[in-house]
């Protein structure tokens, strides 16, 4: 969890030049300040493996099983850049982004299908699967988020995408048109790296026993958030009720939360946030 921390620290400004895409009084802000986001991380990441091209670039092109916190860690270090950070700290992440997919491309094994990591459509996916989750894992088990509030977070989110190459009239700005497009996609499949990649996530190296209890149990609460026809195609039973009820569910967030913010940087980039809310 260390590698979070810091990217964590640095991500949140101590002196921004402006208030960056979104600023203090956007639903972006509130929203991902939410104590919920390891789980939205994990579903997220369910939804974005189902693409097999998407899949693919990972696999050829990222160390990510060397090293799993580390990708991690940048990428949750960009979206809270591009969230927190002033506007030019948010544009040149963006733009270190696209340089990097520039060079990510290649022909997927399984469909046999050539890729480009750049592909507006592609990257369209992955922030879908992002944003859903996020939705989703948010009403359930965070801080209030009622249906207009979701709506307009997801329009929000509309800029998110397009500093990273996706045009703004393709990426759905309501919770029914986001969640219609991810079920549109039709080159959705398990293929052996989404497998691969999804047991790293389920059971990750590296931790201590009683954090690795606590992150089995929030990785089947995320198997039980997943829509039917994503938790159908990775062949997961549906977790038992009383796992998925929303006051356990809190719970094993706020200690996994605890032991987060016990680490060095993470309660004063809180602070930080929560006082350019306030102002």
């Amino acid at each position: 969890m260390e590698p979070l921390a810091r990217a964590f620290e640095r991500s949140v400004p101590v002196d921004p030049k402006d208030g960056g895409l979104f600023g203090p009084n956007s639903m972006v802000w509130r929203v991902h300040r939410d104590r919920s986001f390891p789980l939205a991380a994990i579903r997220s990441l369910m939804i974005q493996a189902l693409h097999p091209l998407a899949m693919a670039g990972v696999a050829q092109h990222s160390n990510w099983q060397q090293d799993p916190y580390g990708r991690l860690a940048a990428t949750a270090g960009y979206v809270l850049t591009v969230t927190y950070g002033d506007t030019a700290a948010a544009a040149g992440a963006a733009a270190r982004v696209r340089a990097v997919h520039t060079h990510v491309r290649g022909t997927d094994a399984v469909t046999g299908l050539e890729y480009r990591a750049e592909d507006p459509e592609l990257l369209l996916w992955v922030h879908a699967g992002m944003v859903d989750s996020i939705v989703e894992v948010v009403q359930r088990y965070g801080r209030s988020l009622d249906a207009a509030d979701a709506d307009r977070y997801v329009a929000e989110m509309t800029r998110f995408a397009e500093i990273i190459g996706v045009p703004a009239a393709r990426v759905p700005a309501s919770v029914a048109a986001l969640r219609e497009y991810l079920e549109s996609v039709e080159l959705r499949k398990v293929t052996a790296a989404a497998s691969e990649a999804i047991a790293v996530i389920l059971d990750p190296p590296g931790l201590d026993h009683d954090t690795l209890e606590l992150w089995h149990d929030l990785g089947q609460v995320a198997v039980g958030t997943l829509p039917a026809w994503a938790r159908s195609m990775y062949g997961f039973e549906a977790p038992p009720s009383e796992l998925m009820a929303r006051e356990p569910v809190r719970q094993l967030i706020g200690a996994l939360d605890f032991a987060f913010e016990s680490l060095p940087g993470v309660l004063e980039a809180r602070e930080r946030i929560e006082l350019r809310m306030r102002a």
